[in-house]
């Protein structure tokens, strides 16, 4: 049986993409061979990673995604702020915050994660903390490099704010590659649109 290497997203419009490249490419000043950036064409915001499952997995995944939507309106997120864990001094890696309906969208990853529970994936012991990573601190960065990046972002205005629509949930696979993993979507769920209450 195949295996599928997998996670589930929100997928980024491109103009927040855009956004996030040009914030890497302020960010990037001179040599820094210790910082693995993120492809930001291919940033997306996760909400369960999943591993490596069987093929013939997809379609109870997908159904637990959808009971986990239904109901569920269409909601709105903004991307901004710049920051870094765990902390300036001791960078690993830098994000950039999401904020907007946040209660609802951790609301509906905790739906997602309970019914994928039901399938026998364990539960992400983390508390769910809504983020787009834009790089990683390599092991081989001294703790001199982290403090001297950590510097560099708390004088880095990020100041534009992105707000975009979310109206669906994908099932997104992984292809690991020399050149890093190659991201595709497997299958989408749309969020169930509100009743209108006008009449045609």
């Amino acid at each position: 049986m195949e295996q599928v290497r997998c996670f589930i997203a929100i997928e980024l419009p491109d103009e927040v993409r855009t956004g996030l490249d040009q914030l890497q490419a302020q960010l990037k000043s001179g040599n820094q061979p210790w910082v693995k950036w993120v492809d930001p064409y291919s940033i997306h915001l996760t909400l369960k990673f999943l591993g490596n499952v069987a093929s013939d997995r997809i379609d109870p995944i997908t159904g637990a995604i959808e009971e986990a939507t239904h109901g569920v309106s269409p909601l709105h997120l903004e991307v901004k702020d710049l920051g870094v864990f765990p902390n300036l001094k001791r960078v690993q890696v830098v994000w950039v915050g999401v904020s907007g309906e946040v209660d609802k969208l951790v609301q509906l990853q905790q739906r997602i994660e309970s019914n994928l529970a039901g399938l026998g994936f364990a539960p992400e012991r983390r508390r769910f903390t809504p983020h787009l990573t834009l790089a990683r601190l390599r092991d081989r960065a001294s703790p001199d490099e982290r403090q001297e990046f950590g510097q560099l972002i708390a004088d880095t205005r990020f100041e534009a704010a992105y707000t975009f629509p979310v109206d669906a949930i994908s099932l997104m696979r992984s292809q690991l590659t020399r050149e890093g993993a190659i991201y595709s979507r497997i299958g989408s769920v749309k969020l169930n649109k509100p009743l209108s209450t006008t009449t045609a």
